[in-house]
């Protein structure tokens, strides 16, 4: 992790590489994952079966490929007591933020027409849960629990099993969050059958949830045949800090993002010099005793920087440009500047709040925005588990008062039929069959 001062010559250069982390060079996998999908839509769970021998060493059947109600209420016993009221404490924390973001249909009248807005929940939605790196409840929580929320009645989840086992922590979170249906698949292959369906696998209507560039491209590809939330890239953190800010907390929130994996991107924005060298001497510190600290030092040698502004201002102009997933405001008075920000995908004010609380406990999903798409996306929230149906009911009063005018527009566009269609109403009054 080296320092760079916005004056320097060579900050442009890494300016330009945090605004295009984005572009993760999918083209690579894109013909690998399109065989992938297209053997999955072909051969069904054939192809699944093969694929997991093949790249998680794994000898599944159609009968396994499935979790069996009894493993998931057998997992339980592998987990200590206070881990399971640890799941079940975030889980509610999950509820309770995720229940005031309900929306609800709603109907107005005007001059003799009803109009509005039915809103259902998604019939059927898969979560692809990964399970490579590291095992992952948090993600089971943050992705079913909003869906569950919605009142989304069919929730299934995919994940890999390298090594044969699935962890009894994603089986108890799935249990906790209302899913019923875990399928023993992940990667592409797991993409491709909840868009396509297999014959243990059921078509969903809508996937959501993290994974590689392999799970990346392929709901990319899918996207369409069914929907999907976001275009998940590495995580992120962007600091912005003062002198007021604790070196050892920074160092802290800048290592936890780091850890995920060696593409995470891990930036201190700050106009202090003396904070800058502190945090640095910090990490250097407190990377020596973590498990993964190999993994750490990759990444922040290739994606981690400290920015040194000229002030404030520009250090919140520099966030707002690279539009981070997790942006964390260790300032005097954060709230003060929180009318600065633009583009964050979550907002950690303050500094006793690690971004640590949002992946886990707070309440809010920990599903965000990544490589700049904060510009123009949201977290996941209920609202991506629902759909909406405009409803339309004309009076003949409403009808002879605005059809004119809706003939008007339609004439003024050459489409002769549309106009044809109101002025048909207008003329014929209901119980008539022709023109009088």
């Amino acid at each position: 992790m080296r320092i760079v001062s916005t004056k320097d010559r060579g900050f442009p250069a890494v300016l330009k590489k945090l605004l295009t982390r984005g572009e993760t060079g999918e083209q690579a996998v894109e013909k690998k994952v399109q065989t992938i999908l297209a053997e999955v839509r072909r051969k069904g769970d054939r192809a699944l079966i093969a694929y997991t021998r093949q790249w998680d060493g794994v000898a599944l059947t159609p009968s396994t490929l499935r979790v069996s109600p009894e493993a998931v209420q057998g997992a339980y016993g592998a987990l200590r007591r206070d881990e399971i009221r640890a799941l079940r404490y975030a889980a509610r924390n999950i509820r309770l933020f995720h229940r005031r973001q309900r929306v609800r249909s709603w109907t107005f009248r005007k001059n003799g027409s009803r109009l509005g807005q039915r809103v259902l929940p998604i019939e059927t939605v898969g979560i692809y849960v990964p399970g490579g790196k590291a095992v992952y409840p948090s993600s089971v929580l943050m992705n079913a629990i909003p869906a569950k929320v919605a009142g989304v009645p069919r929730v299934v989840m995919c994940t890999p099993i390298p090594g044969g086992h699935i962890n009894p922590y994603l089986l108890v979170a799935a249990d906790i969050s209302g899913i019923e249906e875990i399928y023993t698949v992940g990667g592409a292959q797991a993409i491709g059958a909840m868009a396509y369906g297999t014959e243990t696998i059921p078509r969903v209507d809508k996937i959501v949830g993290p994974g590689n560039i392999f799970v990346a491209t392929a709901k990319k590809r899918v996207f369409g045949h069914v929907g999907i939330d976001l275009f998940a890239g590495p995580s992120e953190i962007v600091i912005v800090a003062d002198d007021s800010a604790v070196p050892a907390y920074v160092a802290a929130d800048l290592l936890s993002q780091a850890e995920h994996d060696e593409m995470a991107v891990a930036v201190l924005i700050t106009p202090s010099d003396s904070l800058s060298e502190q945090v640095l001497r910090e990490i250097r510190v407190q990377q020596k005793d973590l498990p993964r600290g190999p993994l750490i030092r990759k990444s922040l040698n290739t994606h981690g920087f400290i920015l040194r502004t000229s002030d404030m201002d520009e250090a919140l102009s520099l966030s707002n440009q690279i539009a981070p997933e997790h942006l964390s405001l260790q300032i005097v008075r954060p709230e003060k500047q929180l009318a600065k920000i633009t583009h964050a995908g979550a907002i950690f004010l303050g500094h006793l709040t690690p971004q640590t609380l949002g992946d886990y406990v707070a309440g809010p999903s920990h599903v965000l925005p990544t490589g700049g798409t904060a510009r123009f996306s949201s977290p996941l929230t209920v609202e991506d588990f629902v759909k909406r149906s405009s409803v339309l009911a004309y009076s003949r009063r409403a009808l002879e008062k605005e059809g004119p005018i809706a003939i008007g527009l339609a004439r003024a566009e050459g489409l002769w039929a549309h106009a044809r269609a109101v002025e048909i109403r207008i003329r014929i009054k209901t119980g008539e069959n022709h023109v009088p």
